[in-house]
């Protein structure tokens, strides 16, 4: 059976909040991307009170959601700033007893296909330094980067070829893929045999661009993802990834999340999301 986390900016930028969120719904863990409107490196500053705010809670934390390769392909000042991400999560990761650091594939500029083997030429240093840490990389898919959907993800881990490099399956992501991808079965079916972590949101697609609603209100068909990950006995983390509010955030936001502007009505939204996916849940297992 798998087990069940939320993102914890996606309900507030006050870690002890997402905390306490966390634990009235009876959730297992966290999971870390930004926090009290620092970025992702400054939160490396935080470790002690982040462990502490977990320990209080007895959480654990199910993934480092860092923007690790959320960066130019071929800018160089860009990539040794990626480099440094990387080692923080890793340091963050182990500090925080988390065995997976979530990443992705470069700003997508043309088609994987086009470029595949330049990026995977830029994973070389990275992937020596993830399978030294002993920790996991998941590469997500995010359609604003050259891994927009399973087709693509499940291409991209077949040609790394490392025990080290899974992938983060978001099929609320898939939504928003330029090749039109069916997440569910269809994206799915391409990445079952290889899933680390698990993101969940939802939506529906209006006129080649997609629209973020409530989880189990969309297209995504989140009870067939979930009853497949039971029949597949996945038992990582499924991770809520609200991103839908009440009122729309900017996509340059969605795509960077981070501070105040992200978080806000975040608890509310995540609320009516946790609630329908428990839901879900519920009927699944029964």
């Amino acid at each position: 059976m798998f087990k069940v986390s939320v993102i914890s900016d996606e309900v507030s930028q006050d870690l002890r909040l997402a905390a306490k969120f966390a634990k009235k719904y009876g959730l297992d863990a966290l999971e870390i991307r930004s926090a009290w409107n620092l970025k992702f490196l400054e939160l490396a500053d935080r470790i002690t009170e982040i462990k502490g705010i977990l320990r209080e809670h007895d959480l654990e934390v199910s993934a480092i959601a860092s923007p690790f390769f959320k960066a130019e392909l071929g800018n160089a000042e860009e990539y040794a700033l990626h480099m440094n991400i990387l080692q923080k999560s890793i340091d963050m990761a182990k500090a925080l007893d988390c065995g997976i650091i979530r990443g992705f594939t470069f700003w997508r500029k043309g088609k994987l296909d086009d470029r595949l083997t330049e990026i995977l030429g830029k994973f070389r240093e990275p992937l020596d330094v993830i399978e030294e840490s002993d920790l996991i990389l998941g590469i997500e898919n995010e359609p604003s980067t050259f891994v927009t959907n399973g087709r693509t993800l499940a291409t991209f881990l077949d040609a790394l070829g490392s025990k080290s490099v899974l992938a983060v399956w978001d099929p609320g992501n898939d939504m928003m893929d330029p090749e039109m991808e069916k997440p569910f079965p269809f994206g799915y079916n391409f990445v079952k045999n290889k899933i680390v972590h698990v993101h969940l949101k939802d939506g529906v697609r209006k006129d080649h661009e997609s629209e973020l609603v409530p989880i189990g209100e969309g297209e995504v068909n989140i009870e067939g993802q979930l009853k497949a990950l039971l029949e597949n006995n996945y038992a990582g983390y499924v991770s809520l990834e609200t991103h839908w509010r009440p009122k729309k955030i900017q996509e340059s936001i969605l795509t960077l999340p981070s501070g105040d502007s992200f978080s806000e009505m975040g608890e509310y939204a995540s609320s009516i999301c946790m609630e329908n996916l428990l839901k879900i849940i519920s009927r699944l297992k029964s």
